[in-house]
């Protein structure tokens, strides 16, 4: 078991993203079954359509952002949580003037992300 305060692990770039980084705050090397991922993506933001091989779900922590799953739109803020299932295409935008930031958890194992339309 290990304990740790957010800011003492490393914000990177998401290579994909605009304005994205994300923390791994719990990773495999700790944890069994599921890892802890932090996103944060800065005012005009976002992360382009895309696929991953595992599950998401997430917790929205601030700001507020247009998230695209499959075929649907959604609007989501603060105290939200969205589940996003395996190789279902999705993207992000922040919407408004404040960082848009939430909790991701998924399956540990084999993760390919694939842009889609790229």
């Amino acid at each position: 078991m290990s304990v740790r305060n957010v800011d003492d692990v490393t914000l990177k770039p998401v290579p994909a993203g605009t304005d994205t980084q994300h923390q791994v705050l719990i990773g495999p090397g700790e944890a069994p079954s599921f890892a802890l991922r932090r996103f944060v993506m800065q005012a005009g933001g976002g992360m382009p359509l895309h696929t991953n091989t595992v599950e998401h779900e997430q917790y929205v922590l601030r700001g507020r952002a247009r998230v695209v799953i499959g075929s649907e739109e959604h609007e989501v803020s603060k105290g939200d949580v969205v589940f996003i299932p395996a190789g279902t295409p999705h993207s992000y935008d922040t919407l408004g003037d404040e960082p848009f930031e939430f909790l991701c958890a998924v399956p540990n194992g084999p993760d390919t992300i694939e842009l889609v339309g790229c």
